[in-house]
């Protein structure tokens, strides 16, 4: 199962390179975020799959054509920085407790209507 995540991975430089599936769930979640869509209604889900297939042949091409003198990145190590860097956002020092940030009323939103805070 395939979740929307916030975002879109880095997929360049690693060893090992990125897989089919890395660069489709790449393009399934570009796709997703400038549609609006989670998953389409059953009148859009043609030109829905249709964009995934064409942004993740565009990012794979992409891929193989970049090239850089930098050592490839091990995933391993990225993924323990990038939990670091969250732990460190999120982590609240008086309770210990690591969470979201929190929920704030916005002014443009409806009343009832809450969003994230920056």
């Amino acid at each position: 199962m395939i979740f929307m995540c916030r975002n879109i991975r880095t997929l360049h430089n690693f060893a090992p390179p990125a897989t089919t599936d890395e660069v489709r769930a790449s393009a399934l979640q570009f796709v997703r975020k400038i549609s609006g869509f989670h998953s389409p209604a059953k009148a859009n889900e043609a030109a829905f799959n249709h964009a995934v297939d064409h942004v993740a042949g565009a990012a794979h091409e992409l891929l193989e054509a970049l090239v850089t003198n930098a050592p490839p990145r091990n995933r391993e190590i990225e993924a323990s920085k990038a939990r670091a860097r969250a732990a460190k956002r999120f982590h609240n020092s008086r309770t210990g407790v690591t969470a979201m940030a929190p929920l704030k009323q916005t002014s443009t939103s409806a009343p009832g209507v809450r969003s994230r805070s920056r």
